[in-house]
């Protein structure tokens, strides 16, 4: 008992040591490597357990899952020598864990920066042959699609999968943009001095059209009226002068009683005349009034 005590338990002890060392595991979340004395000697495993030689194999693990490369926002130029502001990000993952952990030493930190600087010098390329207009308002979905092609090829030399490049946001500097603003005001007042300008010579135009059209209408309108007028006075007056022709003296009584009627109209007008006036022949003697004296127009002659 003393035997087994002293030989078989230490025995199952380094035998439990031995196994725990000889084995590892790989999740569905990691990609691993397996060493020999330093150099890499495998490189596909599948998630389960795996073996290795206790003391003479090493194994290390990487993280497989998606990661992302919040950029913060930098300046780059246009072609027109103008700053923008671009805020991006990447999104990538472990793919060839032999040539990740030979270029960046598996250190997620410097396959970001590698990362940054390739996509520095991709959105410099891109902006530095468009103007502010083509990238904010036309080709930002072709900058994406660019940057994401020569980012991903340059990416497979660190061993990286890149699943995606955005930018999220394009936006000029602050002085630029109230610069811009300013400008875009004035445009905007300019614009609508334009449209009242216009719109006031379009409303003198219809004034001076409608006086114009007024005018014609009134002088039309007075000549058909004086027209009209003279034709009437025209045959008016030639009725009375048929009426009056038939008549004579008749009608020099109808002119003198209208006389009368306007020369006394109130009760102190007073007429300083000869009593043989003509103007009075009517007053002389109702012999003289036309159609009593058994002359034209008397019942006697009928």
């Amino acid at each position: 008992m003393r035997i087994l005590k002293n030989v078989v338990l230490p025995l199952l002890v380094v035998a439990a040591i031995l196994g725990y060392f000889s084995v590892f595991t790989v999740s569905e979340k990691e990609v691993a490597l397996k060493f020999r004395l330093g150099e890499i000697i495998d490189a596909d495993f599948e998630p389960g357990l795996h073996f290795k030689t206790p003391f003479v194999n090493n194994v290390r693990k990487f993280d497989a899952r998606v990661q992302n490369l919040d950029e913060e926002p930098e300046r780059f130029l246009t072609v027109e020598k103008k700053n923008l502001i671009v805020d991006s990000f990447v999104k990538w993952r472990v793919d060839d864990a032999e040539r990740y952990y030979t270029t960046v030493r598996g250190e997620p930190e410097r396959a970001n920066q590698r990362l940054r600087e390739i996509i520095r010098d991709g959105l410099r390329a891109e902006f530095g042959k468009r103007t502010v207009q083509d990238i904010i308002s036309g080709e930002r979905v072709q900058i994406m699609d660019i940057l994401r092609t020569t980012t991903a090829e340059a990416a497979q030399s660190l061993g990286l999968e890149v699943l995606d490049v955005r930018l999220k946001r394009i936006d000029l500097p602050e002085d630029v943009t109230d610069s811009i603003f300013d400008r875009m005001v004035a445009d905007r007042e300019r614009v609508a001095r334009e449209i009242r300008a216009r719109g006031d010579e379009a409303g003198e135009r219809i004034r001076a059209d409608a006086d114009r059209q007024r005018t014609v209408l009134l002088a039309e309108a007075y000549r058909d009226g004086e027209s009209l007028r003279g034709e009437g006075d025209a045959t008016a007056a030639e009725i009375y002068a048929s009426a009056y022709g038939q008549e004579p003296e008749f009608f020099a009584f109808q002119r003198s009683l209208r006389a009368y009627r306007e020369a006394f109209q109130g009760e102190d007008d007073l007429f300083v005349l000869s009593p043989s006036s003509p103007f009075f022949r009517f007053f002389d003697g109702g012999d003289q009034l036309p159609g009593l004296n058994g002359e034209a127009g008397s019942p006697d002659q009928d």
